[in-house]
């Protein structure tokens, strides 16, 4: 008996997803276990595995195309079994929805006879006009507006558009009501990095290529026993309470195709350099070729965000709530430098802690960037 296959909700804050690819064509036999199709969240993509055995006899979603959760995704029923009824009804109950779309949306436009001859003249279809004048009524002013709205249109006949995907705008939504509800402050400081480099190579010279050890890596480790110094930074706000953490999960922010993706790496102050490491290049790998799982883009207690190997010397990033810092690393540079009263050639990196300043105040995110500076500066010390 044919059975309707609806878009799964695949995670907690999905409201659509899209169809990155079928495994399966109409007439294919699928299995209990089979990956139907590839699916696009808010968060990631993800496969979606059948829990029914038969035949492919529908598929209602194209690859590309988006959709609602709980709209129909596909049917599958017994070889040669006759549906046509099931997909008219559906045609229907979607023809249906339409068109009452359509009513609630028809209204009886006011216009003015003088913006009346004018839009027949040019041949502009009011019912897309919007009228200023007094209870909506369209106007004179109204008609040129949509006029010179029509003509650059026109001019810009040439330029590309493309529909935001599902992660792009859930990730500009998360950042919008991050950055409006959150009050941020940002501490700017600068790391003397001779020992760092110095350290990194060390531990490289030791390693085969496929385990080497970068700066980020080093940066994390550093960041999360900083975190153990402090805990009143390893915190989360919302409206009834602060939640103080008793792990240090670090989300590293990764630049994917369509914006950014937060893999955690979780209890990373427990971890040693080369764990860190191994998982930092397997999730952001994963995170690039959208494979990464929700679970692992969740519950991180502090970001980091390191764009200094785009030689980026120094910025701040907006902080991904519920955290209530990010740290924005930059570049390390040769730069003029005071040793000993002397000035010397040294190597220098700038960082930027985002704080919220409901829960975290200077004085508190001061003494933060102090003890993380110590580690840095001997980063020897992250090892005990």
């Amino acid at each position: 008996m044919a059975e309707i296959i609806s878009m799964p909700q695949l995670s907690d804050t999905m409201k659509e997803g899209t169809v990155i690819k079928w495994n399966k064509k109409i007439g294919d036999k699928v299995s209990e276990g089979d990956i139907l199709a590839e699916i696009e969240t808010d968060k990631a993509t993800q496969d979606f595995e059948i829990d029914i055995s038969g035949i492919l006899l529908f598929i209602g979603v194209k690859e590309g195309e988006t959709t609602r959760v709980n709209d129909v995704l596909a049917i599958i029923g017994d070889e040669g079994e006759d549906i046509s009824h099931i997909i008219y009804e559906l045609e229907y109950k979607k023809q249906e929805k339409k068109n009452q779309e359509f009513k609630e949306k028809k209204k009886k436009i006011f216009i003015s006879p003088v913006a009346k001859k004018m839009a027949k003249e040019i041949g502009i279809p009011i019912d897309n006009i919007k009228g200023s004048g007094e209870y909506g009524r369209i106007i004179k002013k109204d008609i040129e507006f949509y006029e010179k709205i029509k003509l650059k249109k026109s001019e810009d006949q040439n330029t590309v558009r493309t529909l935001h995907s599902s992660i792009r705008k859930k990730i500009a939504e998360h950042l919008t009501h991050s950055k409006f509800s959150a009050p941020h402050y940002y501490l700017f400081s600068e790391i003397n990095a001779d020992k760092l480099i110095e350290f990194r190579k060390n531990l490289n010279d030791k390693l085969s290529l496929e385990e080497r050890i970068s700066f980020n890596d080093i940066i994390i480790k550093a960041v999360a026993k900083s975190l153990v110094k402090h805990p009143d930074m390893n915190v989360s706000w919302n409206d009834e309470e602060v939640i103080i953490h008793p792990h240090v999960h670090i989300g590293i922010a990764v630049a994917i195709k369509d914006g950014l993706i937060v893999p955690v790496i979780k209890n990373a102050d427990q971890k040693s350099l080369l764990q860190i490491s191994k998982e930092i290049k397997d999730k952001a790998l994963r995170s690039k070729s959208k494979k990464i799982q929700p679970e692992e883009i969740e519950n991180s207690t502090f970001t980091v965000s390191n764009l200094g190997m785009y030689g980026i010397e120094s910025f701040t990033s907006i902080i991904n709530t519920p955290n209530t810092s990010i740290l924005s690393v930059g570049s390390i540079m040769r730069r003029p430098i005071v040793k000993n009263y002397k000035i010397e050639i040294g190597n220098v990196m700038k960082i930027t802690l985002s704080c919220d300043h409901r829960i975290i105040d200077g004085a508190k995110g001061s003494e933060y960037i102090h003890s993380l500076r110590k580690f840095l500066e001997d980063p020897i010390t992250i090892l005990f």
